[in-house]
């Protein structure tokens, strides 16, 4: 039952008299009700568990020994992001190619490409990868630094051997349990494995001249990246930017008239290339154009191997088969020559007593 209050009158007509509108509905009711306030209960999960620790950081932006604002960092993480899922990559020197220059090269490697992806013969999972093959001017010094972390930087996050009961979801676990991470923004937290952490950097501060990728990374430097190892795809590529009689042929005026302009003439002639990077593997010049010479491609490349696997495993095959022939031929020879001195003495002695 809800509390009645009393009202003294005196007072409740002094109020009226100076504000008539707002107490007029007061005039009549000499006592006023107070309603009591309803609170709803809490949900039940949140009775039987605790909220999670708060991160004190974006999701997106963990903290990190690098500043994230920078581009120098935003490129560094492109580059670590494009060593990883990248299993193919050429590298070139360009000497101060120009603007007409690139764009032509460009346009006559994705027609190649493209006519490559549309001939009948190109019929394997990795044959439609054309769209997916970038040609792109690189910065040394951070494409470097970015291959170290790649190579040498596990990002792995650390093990846990908290006990199970440290779970921070557990309502038991207290706020100070040792199970619960750091979630303070400090870039010396181990928890923090990105590219940028200061984990990642303290790992690979010691192998700046470790990689053999990096005498090649000095200078202007442009990659081609492929998507997939695909040897016919890096075939056409090299006979587009480094043509080479008589595997790698550049393609005939007639064929192609677009790739004996002199704007592509041009920027082909500042275009060395320096090496491969296959499957994390560095490849020379001739490296790569091995690589780019394996006829039928990885299918190609796993038949030779079954090929030679077959072939070795017939030869240790028939050298075990010729060395138990071999001894059952030399048992046999020597039962056969034992037989035949026992049958020597006696065809002898029976001769004897027929004479006599």
């Amino acid at each position: 039952m809800h509390t009645r209050v009393p009202v003294c009158t005196r007072c409740l007509r002094c109020l009226v008299e100076k504000n008539h509108t707002h107490w007029q509905p007061l005039l009549h009711p000499k006592y006023l009700s107070t309603a009591a306030a309803i609170t709803p209960a809490p949900p039940i999960n949140q009775t039987i568990t605790s909220a999670p620790p708060l991160a004190r950081y974006p999701p997106t932006q963990p903290p990190s020994h690098r500043p994230p604002e920078f581009r120098k960092s935003q490129v560094h993480r492109q580059y670590t992001s494009l060593l990883r899922s990248t299993p193919l990559m050429l590298l070139f020197q360009h000497n101060n190619l120009k603007a007409t220059e690139w764009m032509a090269i460009r346009r006559e490697l994705a027609s190649a490409l493209s006519a490559h992806d549309q001939s009948p013969s190109s019929d394997s999972p990795e044959s439609n990868i054309s769209h997916s093959i970038k040609l792109q001017i690189i910065q040394s010094r951070i494409f470097s630094a970015a291959l170290r972390i790649v190579e040498y930087w596990d990002p792995s996050p650390p093990s846990s051997t908290a006990p199970p009961s440290s779970d921070p979801l557990d309502p038991l676990t207290a706020s100070s349990a040792p199970g619960i991470p750091n979630t303070t923004p400090s870039p010396t937290d181990p928890a923090f494995t990105h590219a940028l952490s200061r984990a990642a950097h303290s790992a690979v501060a010691s192998k700046k001249r470790s990689h053999p990728l990096t005498p090649l990374l000095c200078g202007p430097v442009a990659i081609l990246t492929f998507p997939a190892v695909s040897p016919a795809h890096l075939k056409t590529a090299l006979s587009i930017l480094s043509p080479k009689a008589p595997d790698f042929p550049a393609p005939t005026r007639r064929a192609n008239p677009g790739y004996h302009d002199p704007v592509t003439q041009a920027g082909l002639q500042k275009l060395m290339l320096l090496g491969a990077r296959v499957e994390g593997k560095v490849f020379d010049m001739e490296g790569a154009r091995w690589v780019g010479g394996i006829e039928g491609g990885l299918e190609g490349l796993r038949g030779q191997l079954v090929g030679i696997l077959q072939g070795v495993g017939a030869g240790v095959t028939g050298a075990l088969e010729g060395a138990g022939r071999s001894l059952y031929f030399t048992v046999e020879g020597r039962r056969m020559m034992l037989e035949e001195e026992e049958k020597g003495p006696a065809d002898g002695k029976g001769d004897g007593e027929g004479g006599a």
